[in-house]
C-alpha cells in the first residue's frame, strides 16, 4: 500500500502461524502485499510482548498498533471481525506524525 510507504511507514501482520501455513493461508486469498511475520516459536512471544496475545485462544488478536523508529508503541486499536479502514489509520498516522 504505497500511501502507507509514503507516509514513512512500513506495514507488516503478525501471526503466531508458522511460515508455511502463512504462505499458503496468502495464496489462497489472492497474496498479501506485506510481510507477514511468523510468530511460531517461542508461541507468540513478540505478541505477548506487544500485548495482544490471547491466552485463552493461544493466538494473537486482530490488532492495529503503531510503533514509532524508537520502537514506542504510540497507538494500538483492536478489531473483531473487522480489518482497520485505510484512511482513518492513515488519518491516526498522520495525527501522531504532527504530534
Amino acid at each position: 500500500m504505497k500511501q502507507f510507504t509514503d507516509a514513512g511507514a512500513a506495514l507488516i501482520g503478525l501471526s503466531v502461524d508458522s511460515g508455511p501455513a502463512l504462505r499458503a493461508w496468502s495464496a489462497a486469498l489472492g497474496g498479501i502485499r506485506h510481510p507477514l511475520l511468523s510468530d511460531f516459536w517461542p508461541h507468540g512471544a513478540v505478541a505477548k510482548s506487544l500485548g495482544i496475545f490471547n491466552e485463552a485462544a493461544g493466538i494473537v488478536n486482530r490488532t492495529l498498533t503503531i510503533i514509532d523508529p524508537d520502537g514506542v508503541v504510540r497507538h494500538r486499536e483492536a478489531f473483531q471481525g473487522t480489518l482497520p479502514d485505510p484512511a482513518a489509520t492513515l488519518e491516526t498516522l498522520r495525527t501522531l506524525q504532527i504530534a
